[in-house]
């Protein structure tokens, strides 16, 4: 029998559809039978907890969500991040706005060069950011003496409420992933900053010759990343009350575990914001479990690990099951 081109449509949309929702519908799968097993899962208190713990690797993914947009790949947002948090809680001492200003300045310099390299330079992705990755954790090793040192925020400094607060009874870093998230769909699909970056990773050369600020846009985007890393460097650091240079190290990884989970495409060109944000959850869940089954907690890194291949070899079959 022929197939009709509504059918062929119809199959489209389907994979279209398991790609971009597959990790939602696991995410829910997970959670009810999580809730059914175990009576501590479904509480307030787990939950919050579960929400919080995935805040900071949530603001990191979201920065490294628009870098895959373009086609590339940020291997430095681990170290960033532990950098960042190391300078927030060393600053503090000298004030809220200086333990804000200081991680921000140095991580957003870090990205603005590594964009340049690549948008102007035209190197590769991958090894510039990997030589970012060494350079912010060999600046971290200097700044905290081969990490011998660790800073503590002051007692009663308000640099502490930015992670440890609440309003209307809701943890300050889950408001923070709401309004970040919120602002980075608003830019994909109301801006013109949005399209240019999806633009990028679908044909880099195509939207060139569209007249597209393709260099500009490209070096945006590691700033951005970057920015965002050093930010829940400081929301870490703000939630601990200390700088911990130990921190960061494979969270690049996670990061880019959870765009791929929610749906964008390693390649580039196409994806959706808060499809990363499920990721996150589903990563931080499927952590939680284990925890509830009181497993060892290398466990956590085969599951993801299994899943995320799954996952890729998944992508893989729709993406062809859409073109057909």
């Amino acid at each position: 029998m022929a197939v009709t081109p509504r059918r062929v449509g119809t199959a489209a949309r389907a994979a279209r559809l398991a790609q971009r929702q597959g990790a939602l519908v696991v995410l829910v799968v997970l959670c009810l039978v999580a809730a059914g097993a175990f009576d501590t899962f479904a509480t307030s208190g787990n939950l919050t907890n579960i929400a919080v713990q995935a805040s900071f690797l949530a603001v990191i993914a979201l920065g490294m969500t628009f870098v895959i947009f373009t086609g590339g790949i940020d291997l430095s947002v681990g170290s960033v991040f532990a950098l960042g948090g190391v300078l927030a809680a060393y600053a503090s001492q000298y004030g809220t706005l200086a333990a804000l200003a200081l991680p921000l300045a140095v991580c957003g310099a870090i990205g603005l060069v590594q964009g340049l390299i690549i948008a102007r330079g035209g190197l590769e992705p991958f090894i510039v950011t990997l030589a970012g990755l060494l350079f912010a954790r060999g600046l971290l090793l200097l700044v905290t003496d081969s990490g011998r040192n660790t800073y503590d925020v002051p007692v009663g400094s308000a640099f502490r409420e930015i992670a440890q607060g609440s309003i209307l009874g809701v943890r300050h870093p889950i408001w923070i992933v709401v309004v970040l998230y919120a602002v980075g769909t608003l830019v994909l699909h109301r801006t013109s900053y949005g399209p240019t970056v999806l633009a990028i990773g679908g044909q880099r050369d195509a939207a060139e010759l569209m007249g597209l600020p393709v260099a500009r846009a490209r070096v945006l985007t590691y700033v951005a990343s970057a920015l965002l890393a050093g930010s829940a460097g400081v929301m870490i650091a703000s939630y601990t009350s200390s700088g911990v240079p130990i921190i960061g190290i494979g969270t690049e990884l996670q990061a880019i575990a959870a765009v791929v989970l929610g749906g964008t495409l390693l390649t580039g060109g196409a994806g959706t914001v808060l499809g990363t944000l499920v990721g996150v959850l589903l990563l931080q869940v499927i952590a939680n479990v284990i925890n509830q089954l009181s497993l060892a907690q290398a466990w956590q890194a085969v599951v993801q690990g299994t899943i995320l291949l799954g996952v890729v070899v998944a992508q893989r079959y729709l993406a062809r099951a859409e073109r057909r």
